[in-house]
C-alpha cells in the first residue's frame, strides 16, 4: 500500500522539540530521544523503554513505550450488534483486537476506548448537520429509543453504547489493571476541538504515538485520525482493526492515505512478536476511569 521509497541517507524530520529520524535500513525512530548524529548510525534499541514494529512499506518503527496509545473508536453495540445492523467487516475486527490489545498492554501502551456517550445537555448543542446525519426520514436520531433493551441511541451508559460482545470484558479487564481508559466523545472526531476529553488525556500523559482501530473507518475513525495528524501525533492505523459499511473505495481511501500521508499501516498481528520479546516489568498506573466528553 505504501509507495514511499527508502531514504538514500539518514534523514531527520521535524524540529528540535519534536522529530523523527529515518535510516536507509528502513528504521524510523519516533521516540524523539536522539537527534541524527554525525556518522548517521541509529542508536541501539533500549528494550526497557522502547520497542520496534514492522509496518507497511518495509519500515520498522521504533516506539517509546510510555508515549504510545491505541485509540479504539466506536466498537459499540449500536454499530456492531446484529440485532441493530449488519456489519460483518466490523465484526471481523473483534478477533484481531482481542489479540492486539493484550500485546500492546504488555508493551506499555495505554488502551483508549473512545466512544459515543451523550448526555441530555449535550443533545442541545449538537450541530444540525450531525443531528440530520443520524436520523432517517426525519425520525429517530440521538437520544431516541431503540428496540428491546438497547436504550436511547448513543446516550451514556445505555446498552447500545456499551462495547460489543467480548470487547466489553476486555475493557473491564484493562480497567482493573490500570491500562485501559474509557473516553466519551460527542462528535464524529474525538479531537474535534481544543479541550476535548481525548485531547486533554493525550496532553496530560505525554502521548505522542497513536494506533487507530474501530468503525467506521472513513467516518469517526478518519475524523479522529486526521485531527491527530493535524496536531502532530504519530499515526499508525491497524489495517485489520478498521472497517466501514460504506461502498467500495471508502476503506481503500483511508488505507492509502494512512500509508502515504497520515502515517503508517500495520497489522494487529505485528504487535504479537514484540510483545513476546518484551522484558518490561513496569507496573501499570492505577488511574483508569471513564472520562467525560467535555
Amino acid at each position: 500500500m505504501s509507495t514511499r521509497p527508502p531514504v538514500p541517507v539518514p534523514t531527520e524530520y521535524g524540529n528540535p522539540g519534536s522529530f523523527w529520524v529515518e535510516y536507509p535500513s528502513g528504521l524510523l525512530d519516533l521516540t524523539r530521544t536522539n537527534h541524527l548524529n554525525e556518522p548517521g548510525n541509529p542508536p541501539p534499541l533500549n528494550n526497557e523503554t522502547q520497542w520496534e514494529l514492522q509496518v507497511d512499506g518495509d519500515r520498522i518503527l521504533r516506539i517509546d513505550k510510555s508515549k504510545s496509545a491505541i485509540v479504539i473508536i466506536d466498537m459499540q453495540n449500536f454499530f456492531l450488534h446484529p440485532d441493530l445492523r449488519a456489519h460483518p467487516t466490523g465484526l471481523a475486527c473483534v478477533d484481531p483486537l482481542m489479540k492486539a490489545v493484550p500485546a500492546l498492554r504488555s508493551l506499555g501502551s495505554k488502551i483508549l476506548w473512545v466512544n459515543w456517550g451523550l448526555t441530555d445537555p449535550e443533545l442541545q448543542t449538537i450541530p444540525p448537520s450531525l443531528v440530520r446525519g443520524f436520523q432517517k426520514n426525519g425520525r429517530g436520531g440521538f437520544g431516541s429509543k431503540l428496540p428491546g433493551d438497547f436504550g436511547r441511541l448513543l446516550m451514556r451508559d445505555e446498552l447500545n453504547s456499551a462495547l460489543y460482545g467480548p470487547l466489553q470484558g476486555l475493557y473491564e479487564e484493562g480497567k482493573e489493571k490500570g491500562t485501559d481508559v474509557w473516553i466519551h466523545k460527542n462528535r464524529m472526531s474525538g479531537l474535534w476541538g481544543p479541550q476535548t476529553a481525548l485531547d486533554l488525556y493525550l496532553q496530560e500523559n505525554g502521548i505522542t504515538t497513536l494506533f487507530f482501530a474501530g468503525v467506521n473507518a472513513d467516518q469517526c475513525v478518519l475524523g479522529t485520525l486526521v485531527d491527530s495528524y493535524f496536531r502532530g501525533y504519530d499515526c499508525i492505523v491497524v489495517r485489520d482493526g478498521i472497517a466501514t459499511t460504506s461502498p467500495e473505495g471508502g476503506l481503500e481511501n483511508v488505507l492509502y492515505n494512512s500509508a502515504n500521508s497520515y502515517g503508517f499501516l500495520a497489522f494487529a498481528r505485528n504487535t504479537l512478536q514484540p510483545a513476546a520479546k518484551s522484558q518490561t516489568n513496569t507496573p501499570p498506573s492505577k488511574n483508569s476511569a471513564h472520562i467525560a466528553s467535555e
